[in-house]
């Protein structure tokens, strides 16, 4: 099945507006968001505000409901927002501030929020030469110190914040085991649809097997991460501040498990957010469960939706197929 979306209009719109006050003068979709629709609204005195929409049209993944019990799950959907808003605000760190959500499909057939329009550009437009409000340098400070802040917070389980900060628990006895169960799914679902991983298969299996065993029994209690932290997902306003997005994913994990993403997505400008605290033996499961995820996602969204760039996604899961099978033949 094939997602086609259709963009919404100041008409569609327009009951979110009134919801906080304003009347509606002009609707952008924002260019991203695969997992729900991000439009910037101009109000009617000027200010704007983004609504998120979370519907099955905005969806390009075409997963359907998650079962939030997996920590891999589906990220998307008004409650996991909610949750995960709530809880970075408990934890001191900044996100866009929830203008109105709506869960009863009141103003749109749809889950959707509004919320504040931060002005300014992303982190990554910043790092790729974009002026903003501080230096590079500067950002990433500030980056590391959000981290640090983020990271310091922790949960009495792992899993989705929604789940857990309701008291719930999650499928699995330990991160690692959730780590390797994803990744050999992945694999299925990669030896049909690229042959250079079907041809490996025995030995990435093989492999995650062996680096699993390496990962001893953890004490300290998981902690808060994104999931997903690139420099997109985090905006530079213009007084200087950072603000995290795109936080439906937001969980109680092991660290290394970000501080992989981290490194694929931040390049050579990880460094200033490098900690030594990590485990060297879950950083080589994560790497390479991560990897092999970022080839079965971007061939699995090129396979149902119809996302606006296919050249830029094919070129990730070129990219992570590569750094799966060096791992591989390093290993060997």
């Amino acid at each position: 099945m094939t997602t086609t979306r259709r963009t919404l209009t100041a008409t569609d719109l327009a009951p979110l507006a009134h919801a906080i006050g304003h009347t509606l003068n002009d609707v952008t979709r924002i260019r991203g968001g695969s997992k729900k629709g991000v439009y910037r609204l101009t109000l009617g005195d000027g200010s704007t505000a983004v609504a998120y929409v979370w519907s099955p049209a905005e969806d390009l993944w075409d997963a359907g409901p998650g079962d939030p019990r997996d920590p891999f799950s589906h990220a998307s959907g008004l409650t996991l927002f909610t949750a995960a808003a709530d809880r970075l605000a408990a934890a001191g760190v900044r996100a866009p501030r929830l203008l109105h959500a709506d869960s009863t499909h009141t103003h749109l057939p749809a889950d959707a929020a509004l919320v504040e329009d931060l002005p300014g550009g992303t982190l990554e437009d910043l790092l790729n030469g974009t002026p903003a409000a501080v230096p590079k340098a500067e950002a990433l400070e500030k980056t590391a110190a959000l981290l640090d802040t983020l990271h310091a917070c922790t949960g009495p389980r792992f899993g989705k914040v929604a789940v857990v900060d309701n008291g719930g628990s999650s499928y699995g006895s330990s991160c690692a085991e959730i780590v390797v169960e994803r990744a050999l799914s992945d694999l299925d679902e990669l030896i049909t649809r690229e042959p250079r991983v079907a041809a490996v298969r025995s030995q990435l299996t093989a492999r995650l097997g062996a680096l699993v065993t390496q990962v001893r029994p953890r004490a300290e209690p998981s902690a808060l991460i994104h999931g997903e932290l690139g420099p997109d997902h985090v905006r530079v306003t213009p007084d200087g501040d950072l603000a995290l997005i795109d936080i439906e994913g937001l969980m109680y994990f092991d660290v290394e498990w970000e501080h992989v993403f981290l490194n694929l997505r931040f390049g050579r400008h990880y460094d200033p957010l490098r900690t030594e605290s990590l485990d060297p033996a879950r950083l080589r499961l994560y790497r390479l469960a991560m990897h092999l995820s970022l080839v079965a996602g971007p061939l699995r969204l090129l396979a149902v939706g119809d996302f606006d760039d296919p050249a830029f996604m094919r070129g990730i899961a070129e990219h992570n197929l590569g750094e799966v099978l060096t791992l591989l033949e390093n290993a060997s």
